[in-house]
């Protein structure tokens, strides 16, 4: 199968990498003209565009930074849609744009697929991240090979549109997460903690989580650095929050991080690293919550490992 991979950043870049590194027929396209001489060095064609992609592979992916994005690409590429081509949609969406150029895609006689990942860019890097996949299941076990390729747990969540509204979700549980970690750090060195000793505490008890144990590091180094900024932050919040919109369910708390990431954008501006959230405390108290001996960046150290679909239990 020949694929295409539209969409070479903090993402994009690692999972096209892995498809490369497993020996994968790719062609690939960004409007940085540096990220796609990178890839070719490193085994891939130039895809040249949107539509040259769609016409001469079996499978494109887009991989990108907003629901508008994919929406400018899929114009230039449902022309050249037809019976036994699959686009497949790895950005964090909106659910009701997935269905809506999906309906598209399949019209034309094409296949679709939401199929975002989460995880980390550190374990994006290692083929070890996790895959929500939307689609029929025919569809999902055609594309399986290329996703266990680039995750190692591949969840088929549903119909189309369904990994979306988990992707958002689960945005939603580590933006709260990263919030309430940046708040107990911060009351820690207030209260004149060892902020080590407060993070292998947290790590060791009910209050551990995966952002604690990565975004808690770098924010404890300092460099905040988790290739995440704060206009993603809040486009995903903000992705959630239209879910439980059309839901019809009040929420309390998303509302409040929303509030949060506006006024961190404001005074940080919109690329400023996520994890540096908590400035906002920083500034207010006037501490500073680093600490010797963490990384200034998230490695995934587990070697790389086969994927496999993750079995739902019923």
């Amino acid at each position: 199968m020949k694929i295409g991979f539209i969409g070479l950043g903090n993402v994009g870049g690692k999972l096209s990498g892995s498809l490369l590194r497993n020996g994968h027929d790719v062609a690939v396209h960004d409007l940085n003209a540096d990220f796609v001489a990178a890839k070719v060095a490193a085994g891939a064609t130039d895809g040249q565009s949107p539509a040259h992609l769609m016409q001469t592979c079996d499978a494109v992916i887009t991989c990108l930074p907003s629901p508008a994005a994919s929406a400018a690409v899929m114009d230039e590429m449902l022309p050249h849609i037809g019976p036994g081509k699959i686009w497949m949609e790895m950005s964090t969406t909106d659910e009701a744009e997935v269905k809506r150029i999906a309906a598209q895609v399949i019209a034309a006689g094409g296949a679709a697929v939401d199929c975002p990942v989460s995880g980390g860019c550190h374990r994006a890097d290692t083929g070890n991240i996790a895959i929500f996949a939307g689609c029929d299941r025919p569809t999902f076990e055609r594309i399986l090979p290329l996703l266990t390729t680039m995750g190692r747990r591949v969840l088929h969540t549903g119909d189309l549109g369904s990994a979306s509204v988990l992707k958002v979700l689960t945005n939603f549980l580590a933006t709260a997460n990263l919030v309430s970690v940046a708040e107990a750090l911060t009351v820690a060195k207030g209260a004149g903690m060892d902020l080590g000793v407060a993070y292998e505490a947290m790590a060791i008890s009910s209050g551990t989580s995966f952002v604690h144990e990565t975004e808690g590091q770098v924010i404890l180094n300092g460099s905040r650095d988790i290739s995440f900024t704060m206009d993603l932050v809040a486009k995903d919040i903000g992705l959630f929050q239209d879910v439980a919109d059309r839901a019809g369910v009040p929420l309390e708390l998303n509302p409040l991080l929303i509030s949060i990431f506006q006024d961190g954008i404001a005074r940080f501006g919109p690329r400023e690293l996520s994890p540096n959230i908590i400035k906002r405390l920083e500034e207010a108290t006037g501490l500073d919550v680093t600490a010797p001996g963490f990384p200034a960046e998230m490695v995934d150290d587990e070697p790389e490992e086969a994927g496999a679909e993750v079995i739902v239990r019923r």
